[in-house]
């Protein structure tokens, strides 16, 4: 990317936000046992989530001052009694990285993502997705996208324990892009650049790679074998946590990722989806709902208009769509 495009500074400090939170992240990781609290919906949150979104909102809101973000937590959950010892670990954390961060000042950099509606512009923010592939020891991102008048124009994908070609077997990827100027992937550990992410098309149907969710909450495993049958193929799907699935299909190393809905009221979350969506889009792929719609970025937390996620290589996503639409008879 040229530093004559008008996104350049948000590329740059999305970067640097994304790299920050993830040596967070990697160091609460390697933690013997994580300290992690359930939400009301029952799933995990732990400090790493909480010290993530304060680093990447405060480096946010220090440089695009006036800019909104949508991210997935509050502070509320460390104030009360029950929260203390989390908050304590939270800002132990955060002030590992930054040095003069006050408990309260932490608590208020958390909240800077508390925007819900739809803005012209704003940034949405994953901070741990794949919360309880983290827990494991498995794989997670930090996932970071900037929307402007509902369209992602930047994106930010850490994926911290991801393993690629030109990596000379080490982990840490950063899957970056900016709309209309291509999809780059660097080496987290110095941000050295690996090359130019590109979907991978292979000729023969057989060769080509699904991934998939470890957890089926919220997208349909069974559903996922018949479609693949249906277009022929016949390999293992490989399952991983989180947006990196993303970054897997848009470098080349699968080709189809399927989030099918598992339930009819379930609606997806914009930050869970537009960091990998525009990553996978500029590596040359295809990201639609299981109608083969758009995703749309334009309802504020949720995407409202769409049903389910499939991601691919573009090749094979037409016949894609139309198995889906034969499986899922819903769809």
């Amino acid at each position: 990317m040229t530093d004559s495009n008008p996104v350049s500074a948000e590329y740059r400090v999305a970067l640097a936000a994304v790299r920050e939170a993830a040596d967070l992240c990697r160091n609460v990781q390697g933690s013997l046992e994580p300290t992690a609290m359930k939400k009301p919906d029952r799933s995990p949150v732990t400090i790493a989530d909480f010290g993530s979104q304060a680093l990447v909102c405060s480096r946010l809101r220090s440089v695009f001052t006036d800019d909104p973000i949508i991210a997935e937590e509050d502070s509320s959950a460390l104030r009360g009694d029950e929260g203390e010892s989390l908050g304590d670990g939270v800002v132990r954390e955060v002030r590992r990285l930054r040095a003069d961060a006050s408990r309260d000042s932490v608590f208020e950099w958390i909240d800077y993502g508390g925007h819900e509606d739809h803005a012209g512009r704003f940034w949405t923010l994953d901070p741990i997705d794949g919360t309880k592939g983290f827990l494991r020891g498995d794989q997670y991102a930090v996932a970071l996208a900037l929307i402007i008048d509902g369209e992602v124009t930047v994106s930010a994908l850490a994926c911290p324990n991801l393993k690629l070609p030109g990596l000379n077997g080490e982990r840490g990827v950063v899957a970056a892009a900016v709309r209309g100027e291509g999809a780059t992937l660097y080496a987290l550990d110095d941000m050295s650049t690996i090359g130019e992410a590109r979907v991978s098309r292979p000729e023969q149907r057989r060769a080509y790679r699904f991934c998939e969710s470890v957890e089926s909450r919220h997208t349909s495993h069974s559903a996922a074998r018949d479609i693949a049958q249906k277009l022929g193929i016949d390999a293992d799907s490989v399952r991983l946590d989180s947006q990196a699935k993303y970054a897997v299909v848009g470098a080349g190393e699968a080709e189809i990722y399927m989030r099918l809905p598992s339930s009819r009221r379930y609606v997806e979350y914009i930050w869970d989806h537009a960091a990998g969506a525009l990553f996978v889009e500029e590596a040359g792929g295809t990201v639609t709902d299981v109608r083969g719609r758009s995703l749309d970025f334009g309802h504020g937390q949720r995407l409202e208009q769409n049903r389910g996620v499939v991601v691919s290589n573009g090749a094979i996503h037409d016949e894609l769509i139309e198995a889906i639409g034969s499986v899922l008879e819903d769809a």
